[in-house]
């Protein structure tokens, strides 16, 4: 699949192309740590409007810190077996086929680094469900599972470099210094990256921003 360069706005109008065309349609927005995912996913929001589209991302199914620390996985949070996968793909199941007025999804606060339950409402009436996380086109563990429920799937690329600085920031915003922030950026949040990176294969559209 070649990777195309594509604007925001034309993006945008792709979602909201989607959404006038279907009663239910999940698309999944994927990438490595750091590629543009949430830009990408709450500038659909923004315009098509939260009547009209939810993100139910993957990142509110992160294990609790305090399991990742007991199962000796804290160091590597982030990475494919550090969610609770067999959750969010009963999630999107629940979904997919969906017969409760309303469904209520996990959130991932990144301020206190923890998943919070129940905060995302997703109506019955909502046309496009938005998937958001880095191991959507997974082929670790269970997340293969997830990929028949997908209706469109996008992968995003973005340089590493630049990835890597926009971590780095994110980091530092979310209370580490400098070193620390660095150190993740180019240790854990780079190994996610390297296990993702042919994923767009899984993806029916393969892109970068311009």
């Amino acid at each position: 699949m070649n990777l195309q360069s594509l604007k925001l706005e034309d993006v945008v109008e792709n979602a909201k192309s989607i959404a006038a065309n279907s009663k239910r349609s999940i698309l999944a927005v994927a990438g490595a740590p750091g590629s543009g995912k949430t830009t990408i996913t709450q500038s659909i929001v923004k315009e098509l409007g939260p009547e009209n589209v939810v993100i139910v991302p993957m990142d509110g199914f992160h294990l609790s810190n305090t399991i990742l620390k007991k199962w000796d996985r804290r160091s590597r949070k982030g990475a494919w077996d550090t969610f609770d996968a067999s959750g969010y793909i009963n999630l999107i199941s629940r979904i997919k086929n969906q017969r409760e007025e309303i469904i209520l999804a996990p959130d991932f606060d990144r301020d206190i680094d923890e998943s919070i339950g129940g905060v995302i409402e997703v109506s019955i009436n909502t046309p496009l469900i938005l998937l958001e996380g880095t191991f959507l086109f997974s082929e670790h563990g269970l997340w293969p599972e997830l990929l028949p429920l997908i209706d469109h799937g996008w992968f995003v690329h973005l340089e590493s470099s630049i990835r890597q600085q926009r971590l780095i920031q994110r980091h530092m915003k979310h209370g580490m210094d400098l070193k620390q922030a660095t150190q993740w950026a180019l240790s854990t949040d780079e190994a996610n990256a390297k296990a993702v990176e042919l994923d767009y294969k899984r993806a029916s559209l393969y892109f970068q921003l311009t």
